[in-house]
């Protein structure tokens, strides 16, 4: 495990914390390897009943480092996925409690939970289209079978925030909290969880997840437009308008 994730047990349920909050917690190599060996653990460990995704210094996750991006790394984990959770999610119930900020691959990290605890400042959207990519962390497959396909058009084509008290509305949310308090109102959730039976609830989070997995076929199926875009010059452009702070200058190739 690396400084990049901290993982903390505690009466059975394991927090694992991104920790990049100079950055917003955007994700990189570090941090997919992190979460995915949380994610490897939490389902190793049968004395673990659930487990937390949250970030650190009050923001969830900024998405993708598209500094590291620029410079050619993929915070991909082969068989897990970007960040190491959301092309293959732990069989253990996941709680998602975010602060601040889940945008791009941080909406997807939460759309990969099983539950979603958000305080009310935070903020969610899958901006990609904007930077010349494409939502390709299963942001794209999850959101149409959350949200109606109108809605869920609107925030992938347009790449606009939405709040969480939107997101509660949406169906994305299932709890909107004070500012603060979202892990210790996912902690409680968590303790429920945990009180229960543990073989009824895995196989309960089993059959609820098999009719809408976001299974290693959609992600095939969705590689080939995303590796189309990934490689253009309007993805390196998209990254560069980023890091420079400027608008970017689409060619369309």
């Amino acid at each position: 495990m690396t400084d990049a994730v901290l993982v903390e047990v505690t009466d059975g349920v394991l927090v694992a914390t991104i920790n990049r909050p100079r950055v917003r917690n955007a994700v990189n190599r570090a941090v997919a390897d992190g979460l995915a060996g949380a994610m490897d653990r939490l389902d190793a460990d049968p004395r673990l009943r659930a487990g937390i995704v949250t970030g650190a210094g009050g923001w969830f996750c900024a998405g993708m480092d598209l500094k590291e991006f620029g410079r050619g790394e993929r915070p991909v984990v082969e068989g897990r996925g970007f960040a190491g959770l959301v092309e293959r999610p732990p069989d253990t119930p996941l709680i998602a409690a975010v602060e601040g900020a889940a945008l791009g691959g941080g909406t997807e990290i939460a759309l990969a939970c099983d539950l979603v605890v958000a305080a009310e400042s935070a903020v969610f959207g899958l901006p990609e289209v904007r930077r010349g990519l494409i939502a390709a962390g299963g942001g794209l497959l999850r959101l149409p079978r959350t949200v109606s396909h109108h809605q869920a058009m609107e925030i992938a084509l347009v790449g606009d925030r939405f709040s969480a008290a939107d997101g509660y509305r949406f169906g994305v949310v299932n709890r909107v909290v004070a500012d603060g308090t979202a892990l210790a109102a996912a902690r409680g959730l968590a303790a429920r969880i945990a009180a229960n039976g543990p073989l009824a609830v895995a196989a309960t989070k089993a059959v609820l997840t098999a009719g809408r997995r976001a299974d290693a076929a959609g992600f095939a199926w969705q590689a080939e437009h995303a590796h189309r875009v990934r490689t253009s010059a309007d993805a390196t452009e998209g990254a560069r308008a980023f890091v420079e702070k400027r608008a970017p200058a689409w060619t369309g190739q």
